[in-house]
């Protein structure tokens, strides 16, 4: 991903906050045969204060992607969505997209078995704890020998990125009040409705104020 200054997330807790709001990755290596992408929930590692992430792949994605021995990029889309050239008024303009994703590099390590558990259990828990009645790893009708052989079918990763690209593309470029108009467009019933878009943008043109 091409960075912008203009654009550019370095505050590591915004970061943390995109990875913790948008888990659902992209994860793509490198292989003898070319590019290869899967579609992984991942979640920050919660024993620490950083970038690191965790998360775990079925197997055999773990052979395909070298997992342990060649390097892996995972990305983090954040809100995104599509802004008019109408919304910038009687000025030459083209359509443009606005986004916010992660980018985190580095070689993941991979986890024991007692490890790979604890974060197979807690992404269970970090999606089931808000349903009316939770179904958590652990109880029933599952049995310890269900859950033994779902972990033995899957590979628990941690990564701890040598490279972070992070990247916040708001109209950041443009006035403060023309920002204000286009979340107003964002936030209107439309085409285009996009609330999630709009809160974003408002949260990145308050830290500009």
């Amino acid at each position: 991903m091409r960075q912008n200054p203009s654009f550019a997330m370095t505050d590591v807790g915004e970061v943390r906050r995109i990875i913790e709001q948008n888990p659902w990755a992209t994860l793509v290596s490198s292989t003898d045969d070319g590019l290869v992408a899967s579609h992984y929930a991942v979640l920050l590692d919660d024993t620490r204060d950083d970038l690191t992430v965790v998360g775990h792949v079925g197997k055999p994605d773990d052979l395909i992607h070298g997992l342990g021995d060649r390097e892996l990029l995972i990305v983090f889309q954040g809100p995104h969505g599509y802004v008019s050239p109408g919304w910038y008024g009687d000025r030459p303009s083209v359509p443009t997209w606005n986004f916010v994703a992660v980018h985190l590099r580095g070689v993941p390590e991979l986890l024991p078995s007692e490890e790979n558990l604890r974060v197979l259990d807690r992404l269970v828990a970090r999606f089931e704890s808000p349903m009316p009645e939770p179904r958590m790893l652990w109880e029933r009708p599952n049995d310890p020998e269900f859950v033994d052989r779902l972990e033995r079918g899957t590979a628990g990763f941690r990564l701890t990125p040598t490279s972070v690209t992070a990247k916040r593309k708001l109209s950041q470029n443009r006035p403060t009040e023309l920002v204000d108009h286009i979340i107003r467009e964002l936030e209107d019933e439309g085409p285009h409705h996009n609330p999630t878009l709009a809160a974003e943008m408002r949260r990145a043109n308050d830290a500009r104020a």
